[in-house]
């Protein structure tokens, strides 16, 4: 007999991105943890800042959860784990509810997690009703909780919003338009909660008004199955090293990849680009993602690291670098208001911030040792590509994607790889093989 275990559990959608769903599940976070519950986020597919939030709202350890990225039974392990101590499971939706293939939606019917959307209603009075209704019967067999209302005018707007809902939809409450709960943004996203001085006063000051609304009640139990055992990765890694950079410039990684490294015999240890003269003694480095763009000066004058990563590639070892941590590496970086800087010359090409979103997507490519999936998301452009050693291939599509830079022990890319997607390849580009 399969062993099971039950929590509440709910994944909160809307009909399109920016409608507040990172604020709305961070004060649902932050109010049921105030109560001394256990609350567990997760995130719908890749990010890199809403967990971030996440995990300042609930105090617990933020990972995606992707069907197709992530896979299948690494979902059903975490949700399965997350179930064993927590007192209510949340998870944010990517996009609009029915928005990607996997969406939303087809995670909260594969797993039987409760949907409830959240629409923002700044603008619009009873045509609310006719959207909560294409959201709740698009999908026939989603279970749908309810509905939420965000930036909410007045006590009589929200009336006027939970009247035009037809009976069979639950009114789940609503928040108000106010500036004390919004959290700022730039261009990839939210800011990172270290550059937010108030967020916790923020935070709080949601949670609040969570008391308010039927949401201040957890949600029914979702059973979640056991998975079925998988094989241990490999221990490919046993006895390296690999310094990994971590500062404001550079600090995009997936908690799943850093875990998968250490399981696979590595011994991390951090360093600076930003602040200090090199790294630590290590046989790989590698340069997350992030916003070298925003530090181009200090990048840029810290000539002692520069010339480091530069001794590092010459003597052959690993260098795996994801898109902030390619721009790093580039001849020179331009960031949006034309303010360029040479970078450390190991890829020749240069790239520039633009206005406009110049990558977005799930993407896989195939290594010696198989597939390795991530995905992409970046508003720089190369100004004239390198040339590439192989191109990604975007999910679903089957189109060409990201290209992929190597020269001797180094890779990079635009694309932030998801490492346990293949811990074989993973460890490949750290240096460790069969």
């Amino acid at each position: 007999m399969t062993e099971a275990r039950a929590c509440p559990a709910l994944l909160i959608g809307a009909p399109a991105s920016g409608q507040g769903k990172t604020t709305l599940v961070a004060a649902l976070a932050r109010y049921h943890r105030n109560q001394g519950r256990t609350v567990r986020v997760f995130k719908a597919g890749p990010d890199f800042l809403d967990p971030k939030i996440h995990e300042q709202a609930s105090g617990q350890p933020v990972h995606q959860l992707d069907l197709w990225m992530v896979g299948e039974q690494e979902c059903r392990q975490r949700l399965y784990d997350a179930a064993e101590t927590a007192d209510l499971i949340l998870v944010e939706g990517v996009m609009g509810l029915f928005d990607g293939t996997p969406s939303s939606a087809d995670l909260s019917h594969h797993f039987g997690i409760p949907v409830a959307t959240l629409i923002d209603a700044g603008a619009m009075a009873q045509t609310f009703g006719a959207i909560a209704t294409g959201l709740a019967t698009y999908h026939p067999h989603l279970t749908f909780a309810g509905v939420i209302a965000n930036r909410v005018a007045s006590p009589g707007h929200g009336t006027m919003l939970e009247n035009s809902l037809p009976e069979h939809i639950a009114w789940l409450g609503s928040l108000p338009r106010e500036n004390a709960i919004t959290l700022p943004e730039r261009h990839l996203g939210l800011h990172q909660p270290d550059t937010i001085a108030d967020l916790d006063t923020r935070l709080d000051a949601a949670a609040g008004l969570i008391a308010e609304t039927p949401l201040a009640k957890l949600p029914p139990a979702v059973t979640f199955a056991s998975p079925p055992a998988k094989e241990p990765a490999p221990r490919l890694l046993e006895g390296s090293r690999i310094a990994v950079a971590r500062d404001s410039a550079f600090s995009f990684v997936y908690p799943a990849n850093l875990d998968l490294l250490q399981t696979m015999g590595a011994e991390l240890c951090w360093f600076s680009p930003l602040a200090d003269r090199d790294p630590p003694p290590c046989d790989a480095i590698y340069l997350p993602g992030g916003y070298p763009e925003l530090h181009l000066d200090q990048l840029a004058d810290n000539t002692a690291m520069l010339a480091a990563i530069r001794g590092h590639h010459r003597e052959g070892k690993p260098l795996v670098a994801e898109c902030g941590g390619m721009l790093y590496l580039l001849e020179s970086l331009t960031d949006g208001s034309g303010h360029r800087r040479p970078m450390a010359g190991l890829i020749p090409a240069a790239a520039t911030l633009k206005s406009r979103l110049a990558g977005l997507g799930l993407q896989g490519a195939t290594f010696a040792g198989g597939e390795l999936r991530g995905h992409t998301f970046h508003y720089s452009a190369f100004d004239q590509p390198p040339t590439m050693a192989l191109n990604a291939v975007r999910h679903p599509y089957g189109s060409a994607g990201e290209g992929i830079y190597r020269d001797r022990g180094l890779t990079a890319s635009y694309i932030h790889w998801y490492l346990p997607s293949n811990p074989v390849a993973a460890a490949a580009l750290f240096g460790g093989h069969r």
